[in-house]
């Protein structure tokens, strides 16, 4: 677990991937290739992973609908992910497709409010990159979360989330770190309740988020979380691939 100097929301962001030295050091990125990252694969290499003995956990089953294999959250009071490490890590530009579905937003949740900081649907992607040109409290943070954990933490993490207030395409930042962003692909209740298809353009995104162009991709997962809340949430993911441009 990442320490406690770290903010809680801050550990729930990168302690989805948080990985070891070894695995994060790597000279290049694979080149571009598609990918199917779907949850029933075993060589995805998908793992639940618990973000605090403090937290209750989200719960993640996976499910056969419509002849495929879909991950089912149920969310209650809690937080927790589920998660892939990329080996090799795969460079951008890139594609990222998946299908998401939820019957409700989380009453109260905005994810502008760190007080509020939940949503029924995430998926996220951490990033490579040179630590040393972080600012110096970013470093100081790294450092002592791997004194503490043994672990690295990415560089970098974007999240693609599904809002209740904030309008689509808004970049919301951290609260607590200049290294997490969010970007809003679905706002309001407009398509509850129904599986909806969401492509995006990794690079792109990316520079809209930071203003520089992404390292290489080492990790993706996805979060349902009510843990600021209090709130109950569900939501499925299916179809989660890469695909070149």
């Amino acid at each position: 677990m990442l320490p406690a100097v770290t903010s809680r929301r801050l550990r729930i962001a990168l302690a989805c991937f948080a990985i070891s030295a070894a695995a994060a050091s790597v000279s290049a990125a694979a080149a571009c290739e598609p990918r199917d990252l779907g949850f029933g694969r075993p060589e995805s290499g998908w793992s639940q992973l618990p973000l605090s003995k403090l937290k209750r956990d989200t719960v993640y089953t996976l499910a056969q609908a419509e002849g495929q294999t879909v991950l089912r959250a149920a969310a209650d009071r809690s937080a927790s992910a589920y998660v892939a490490i990329l080996k090799p890590p795969m460079a951008a530009p890139i594609v990222l497709s998946w299908r998401w579905k939820t019957g409700a937003l989380v009453p109260g949740a905005d994810n502008s409010d760190k007080s509020r900081e939940d949503a029924p649907l995430r998926v996220m992607i951490a990033f490579d990159g040179d630590t040393s040109t972080l600012p110096e409290a970013e470093q100081k943070r790294a450092r002592r979360a791997k004194q503490l954990s043994g672990k690295d933490l990415p560089y970098a993490l974007l999240m693609y989330i599904w809002s209740d207030l904030v309008a689509v395409e808004t970049v919301i930042p951290s609260a607590h770190s200049s290294r997490v962003k969010m970007l809003v692909v679905a706002s309001g209740a407009n398509g509850l309740g129904a599986w909806q298809a969401v492509r995006r353009d990794i690079a792109a995104d990316y520079r809209r988020a930071y203003g520089a162009a992404p390292g290489p991709i080492i990790g993706v997962g996805v979060m349902t979380d009510t843990d600021n809340t209090g709130a109950k949430a569900a939501g499925e993911y299916a179809d989660l691939r890469f695909e070149c441009n």
